[in-house]
């Protein structure tokens, strides 16, 4: 590359799209199948049913001038797929935590989902804590200010959800799709100017080498 343009023209190709994985964890029965339908097909069922393993679905979003294909994986929350989804953490980007607010020890076990995330997934992921079913408000467990001050701690982003009522499904997948945009986009640049200053040390190298081969040539 031979000018700044080449080298703007270059990040912006290699930025212009995106894949994400981002995964749903969380208790069996808090509704994170739910929300990753009413996501990627605005649909919602009443009708509960346990994911076996892990299952995904696909959504292509514009962030600014970047597309980005996110690729959400539905996690099981039972103990016996434990095991089975435990692969998963590994190459993921963003991870959201969901509990319940009408089940306590959804909330509660967020903690143990923590601790998952600590093992088995990247250091940089970016994560996000959600209390989905905030539509039942007569059913309430765990208060708003409890969820806030459990994600304050932790320091990443809240949201109280709804997947039957679509209450900031879309709100929650936006946000952790744009930290995990930032962070890659620094990231990428961090990797150019890396080449760039590789690229130059090299040209001023083969500078030197040519210019000592004159020299000698001259003697």
């Amino acid at each position: 590359m031979n000018s700044n343009s080449d080298q703007q023209i270059f990040i912006l190709q290699i930025l212009s799209h995106f894949l994400f994985k981002v995964l749903l964890i969380g208790n069996s029965g808090v509704g994170k199948s739910c929300m990753l339908m009413r996501y990627s097909e605005n649909q919602f069922t009443n009708n509960f049913y346990n994911t076996i393993g892990v299952d995904f679905k696909t959504k292509t979003i514009a962030i600014g001038e970047h597309n980005v294909k996110l690729q959400i994986w539905d996690t099981a929350g039972q103990d016996r797929f434990r095991t089975i989804t435990c692969s998963y953490y590994r190459g993921a980007q963003g991870i959201i935590i969901v509990y319940d607010i009408t089940d306590r020890e959804s909330f509660e076990n967020v903690k143990t989902w923590m601790a998952e995330i600590d093992k088995y997934a990247s250091e940089s992921v970016n994560r996000m804590l959600v209390g989905n079913k905030a539509d039942i408000t007569e059913r309430r467990e765990v208060s708003y200010e409890e969820g806030l001050e459990l994600s304050r701690q932790y320091q990443f982003p809240f949201y109280e959800t709804s997947a039957k009522s679509s209450i900031n499904i879309e709100a929650a997948f936006t946000h952790i799709t744009k930290n995990i945009l930032n962070r890659e986009i620094h990231n990428s640049q961090a990797v150019v100017r890396k080449i760039s200053n590789v690229r130059l040390q090299t040209r001023q190298q083969q500078q030197k080498q040519e210019k000592k081969k004159q020299e000698d040539l001259c003697c």
